[in-house]
């Protein structure tokens, strides 16, 4: 089992643009968003239609009661939409800054690059919408994480192709996590509403969905970097415990500050 499939089985902002750097990578400035390709869902081993779910996700009962968040889980959802937003701006300026080095000393890199890039500007601008949506202000260290993100991608891709890889990999190993760690928060929630004969409200079960999909593809781009040739990279072991440390550092503060 790789790591992208053991992680599976736990189940006013002004930012809505997506932070390309045209002057860095003209030929990425180009590209135009695409919706993102619907893909089936699994966050176990189990099939689809095997995995159990709460019937807040199967169906919508209007003869429930809804009842409204309470503060401690208004909070959660503040502090999650906020750190998920600042990690996927981040995410975006690690390929941007990755690009322009790894394109010019491996060019059939140039689409997987691409499409990771992509997909990140999505979920980038997904948070950005939730954000923007639930009145949530960004995290004050976002100029912080902008210019930590641009440095790691420019200095992991100058070490080479592998070493970008054991970035990717870092990265996604804690993000992934991170996202599951939400998923598991929101469905004990629900459970906990459908024992009371509580309504659960289409935004929560949507914002399951979403994470649930953001979270997939992230650990696609974990299992992508792991066959790049990320543990190949010279001292995979202390850069990778190195990102992963300040990955959850920063995931710490942005919740908080």
């Amino acid at each position: 089992m790789n790591a992208a499939s053991a992680l599976r089985t736990l189940s006013r902002p002004q930012l809505n643009r997506s932070p390309i750097l045209p002057f860095l990578i003209p030929s990425l400035a180009r590209l135009a968003v695409p919706k993102l390709h619907q893909a089936t869902i699994t966050t176990s081993s189990l099939p689809p239609s095997t995995e159990a779910q709460p019937e807040a996700l199967k169906t919508h009962s209007s003869a429930k009661r809804r009842r409204p968040l309470t503060k401690e889980q208004r909070e959660f959802l503040d502090s999650a939409l906020r750190v998920n937003q600042a990690g996927e701006l981040a995410a975006t300026l690690i390929y941007t800054a990755q690009t322009p080095p790894l394109a010019r000393a491996h060019p059939s890199l140039l689409p997987l690059m691409q499409h990771m890039y992509v997909q990140e500007a999505g979920h980038f601008s997904t948070f950005n919408a939730l954000l923007a949506k639930h009145r949530i202000r960004p995290t004050a260290l976002t100029p912080v994480w902008t210019a930590a993100a641009s440095f790691l991608g420019w200095s992991t891709a100058l070490m080479g192709r592998e070493a970008a890889m054991a970035c990717t990999e870092a990265v996604e190993t804690e993000i992934g996590g991170h996202y599951n760690g939400q998923v598991r928060v929101l469905l004990a929630w629900m459970e906990e509403m459908e024992e009371k004969g509580e309504e659960v409200g289409e935004e929560v079960t949507e914002l399951v969905e979403t994470l649930k999909r953001i979270r997939d593809e992230e650990l696609e781009h974990l299992d992508t970097a792991v066959e790049g040739g990320a543990k190949t990279a010279e001292g995979y072991e202390l850069l990778t415990g190195v990102i992963r440390g300040g990955c959850r550092g920063a995931i710490w503060l942005s919740e908080r500050v």
